[in-house]
């Protein structure tokens, strides 16, 4: 089974708390590694940083995008190919973001995907009328497809983590309402104030709403075989 405690909270993962460094302790590597740290480790030039904070969003990212892309376009656009072009293009502005809260790079990610979304489904207006087809990026399927900016893909990703592909089948029972809120205050990692904006609502319902919505995702966790 499941650990539906687990999921539930892990799914917020991805954040660790920024502390004042100390030479030779575990806050100092905490540091170096939060999102903070990471991305002042982007400036100064550490390539392999960039890595490592993808690394501590792809999961969540890749299950934004799943559910912001129209279920329509998922039998023709690649989640995969839009996330390394997420990714792309993220890598080529990253000097443009600015830290400010700790759901702040992921918002700005989600924002990135956003556009991409915006431009495939674009394109893939342009090409059925044209007769085209879209060139996905080079995968073990597609051997002479584009290089992605990342081979980690997100579907490499959820298969080795069968917990995540799980997890997808069980936010897909949810009413579509509470998984919106999911989504948006579990995943994308908004604060209850973000979410209750981005809905239309209180910060009252807005909890209570979340709370039913956990509860119920809790339900179909410990159901899970």
């Amino acid at each position: 089974m499941i650990d539906a405690s687990h999921n539930a909270a892990g799914l917020q993962r991805g954040e660790l708390v920024t502390r004042v460094p100390v030479a030779g302790t575990k806050a100092s590597m905490a540091a170096r590694t939060s999102t903070f740290g990471l991305l002042e480790r982007i400036r100064e030039g550490d390539r392999a940083a960039f890595d490592l904070l993808f690394d501590k969003y792809r999961r969540r990212l890749a299950i934004l995008i799943y559910y912001k892309l129209d279920p329509r376009l998922r039998q023709t656009a690649d989640v995969d190919d839009i996330m390394q072009e997420t990714l792309l293009r993220a890598f080529r502005s990253i000097g443009t973001f600015q830290y400010r809260t700790p759901g702040s790079f992921l918002s700005w990610l989600s924002r990135i995907a956003d556009h991409v979304l915006v431009d495939t489904v674009r394109f893939e207006g342009r090409e059925r009328r044209n007769g085209g087809e879209r060139v996905p990026f080079r995968s073990d399927s597609n051997p002479a497809g584009l290089e992605p900016a990342d081979s980690h893909t997100p579907s490499r990703v959820l298969a080795e983590q069968e917990e995540y592909a799980s997890l997808l089948a069980r936010l897909d029972n949810l009413p579509e309402q509470y998984r919106e809120v999911i989504l948006l205050a579990k995943v994308e990692g908004l604060s209850t104030s973000e979410v209750a904006e981005r809905l239309g609502k209180s910060r009252e319902s807005t909890a209570l709403l979340l709370h039913r919505a956990v509860a119920r995702l809790r339900r179909i966790l410990e159901a899970a075989p």
